[in-house]
């Protein structure tokens, strides 16, 4: 457990000699940090060295702050550094937030880029952007991918308001399976009425309808809960995926949404037990892991 000391406390520390230290990102220091303070990274795996480097003498004394003091990252940062030798650590109670709140001296740098999710319509990069997908029987798991086509996601008030999000499901492809005949045979089998039917269905979309923040929001990332209406074939449901929306330096976004599906509500049934019977080595899980990527760029 690190000792906490208050913004006043750290003043007189620091009229003392006392370094401070901010752990958060390198952006997150460009954009407000504590005058006089250097940084360090504590989600580099170079964190002690960057230290070492800053602060060679493991006798001086260091005080370490974050952004609001409710997460463990300046904690985390203590327990780093008295492993690593530096006898005299202390952190800010409340982090750079409680020193703001006390308007105690700040420094920003002109050119630091604003952070936050910032509002307005964003198109989606279909290469850089794909949905992963893991099914299951009794001996083993395949996996693969299926390209993004088109996509387009709005923020309004830091979080979503409105997503599109369309599936090339002719794209559907495997990558476990090194053998490719058997990889094609698969491949076929989910393009097939068994699954999918591709031909006859070669796109599934995803469109949002509400969104519910269950975390509060950062500069980081927004995480939510983002209701919509799945359609795969020509069946259409309400569907409650949890997701992370963050923004990125050059002003594009990314989102993040894993998630399992019960495949046969979409009526993909083949090998199901719940509606077959004496299946044996046909048996495939009903439902599907997907995991969603998204890169976003304003427009």
């Amino acid at each position: 457990m690190s000792h906490t000391l208050s913004s006043n406390q750290m003043m007189l520390r620091l009229q003392n000699g006392a370094v401070v230290i901010d752990v958060m990102t390198p952006e997150d220091y460009a954009a407000c940090h504590v005058a006089g303070a250097l940084n360090a990274c504590v989600y580099e795996v170079a964190f002690i060295d960057q230290i070492a480097e800053l602060v060679p003498d493991r006798n001086r004394e260091l005080i370490l702050y974050d952004a609001t003091g409710t997460t463990r990252s300046a904690e985390l940062a203590c327990e780093r550094l008295q492993q690593a030798g530096y006898a005299k650590v202390s952190v800010l109670a409340g982090g750079l937030a409680a020193w703001r709140k006390e308007g105690l001296p700040l420094e920003v740098e002109e050119t630091a880029a604003s952070l936050g999710l910032r509002d307005g319509p964003y198109r989606v990069n279909t290469e850089k952007s794909t949905l992963e997908w893991i099914g299951r029987n009794l001996n083993k798991r395949h996996y693969g991918s299926i390209g993004i086509k088109a996509g387009e996601l709005s923020i309004t008030g830091g979080k979503l308001s409105r997503g599109y999000i369309e599936l090339d499901m002719t794209s559907i492809s495997n990558l476990d399976l090194q053998d490719g005949g058997w990889r094609d045979v698969l491949i076929r089998h989910l393009k097939s009425d068994d699954f999918f039917a591709v031909d006859r269905f070669p796109t599934a979309s995803f469109t949002s309808t509400g969104w519910e923040t269950r975390e509060e929001n950062s500069l980081n990332a927004v995480k939510g809960i983002v209701t919509g209406k799945l359609k795969i074939r020509d069946i259409t449901r309400e569907i409650r995926i949890p997701a992370t929306i963050a923004p990125q330096d050059d002003g594009s976004i990314q989102a993040h949404a894993a998630f399992d599906l019960d495949r046969t509500l979409w009526n993909a049934c083949y090998g199901s037990c719940r509606l077959f019977e004496r299946l044996g080595m046909h048996f495939v899980d009903d439902l599907i892991s997907l995991e969603l990527f998204v890169v976003a760029g304003a427009w």
